[in-house]
């Protein structure tokens, strides 16, 4: 008896640190997810400050928004990857910690009563997710950013390279956001949609 009760305190003492640790986890990618966003949309913002300063030479314009924009468009589509991996990995340590949880729930008669689990009518911690709540992620908000530029940066090319009339290079640059935007939410919709396979996350 007295074995049985030292392996269930060190059992639980381990799934505590287990939960800390998951907790640790989970706030990190948070951080991440802000540290990466900021650096992108800095990198952006300095380039659109270089790029107006040289809107007086149509060649020197020409030569940095050929060389700046496709850099800047590149390390978009990296920071959108690792957003969504931080998705990912939140989403799951999420689910993890729910479940130590009800395993805290199920050692003592009050633990309904202190310890408050995810309401199927609410949602999570209050936070109901509907199949949308994709598109309100700082990997959609980058990728929507990032797409704009990826217009941007081929309407400039039909314009200086191909002297195409510049309405049609305009349209062009639309439609071309339009599909890179459609690319980056059916690539994070698919990962997290897989990382949100229990029946209780749905988004």
């Amino acid at each position: 008896m007295a074995d049985a009760d030292s392996n269930a305190a060190a059992f639980n003492s381990a799934v505590g640190t287990e939960l800390f640790v998951l907790q640790s986890v989970a706030s990190s990618t948070i951080s991440e997810a802000g540290t990466r966003s900021t650096i992108y949309l800095s990198t952006l913002s300095g380039g659109l400050v270089a790029i107006g300063f040289a809107g007086g030479s149509p060649a020197l314009l020409a030569s940095l928004a050929f060389t700046v924009f496709p850099t800047i468009f590149m390390l978009g589509w990296f920071t959108v990857v690792r957003l969504v991996d931080t998705s990912v990995e939140n989403i799951t340590v999420r689910r993890r910690m729910e479940r130590i949880r009800e395993h805290f729930v199920s050692l003592h008669p009050s633990g309904p009563d202190l310890i408050s689990l995810d309401s199927p009518r609410t949602g999570e911690l209050g936070v109901r997710y509907s199949r949308s709540s994709f598109l309100f992620t700082m990997a959609s908000m980058i990728g929507a950013v990032n797409a704009v530029l990826g217009g941007a940066i081929i309407a400039l090319v039909l314009i200086f390279g191909w002297d195409v009339e510049p309405v049609l290079a305009q349209i062009s640059g639309v439609t071309v956001g339009l599909l890179l935007l459609t690319a980056t939410l059916t690539y994070e919709r698919r990962r997290i949609r897989a990382a949100s396979s229990s029946r209780r996350v749905h988004i």
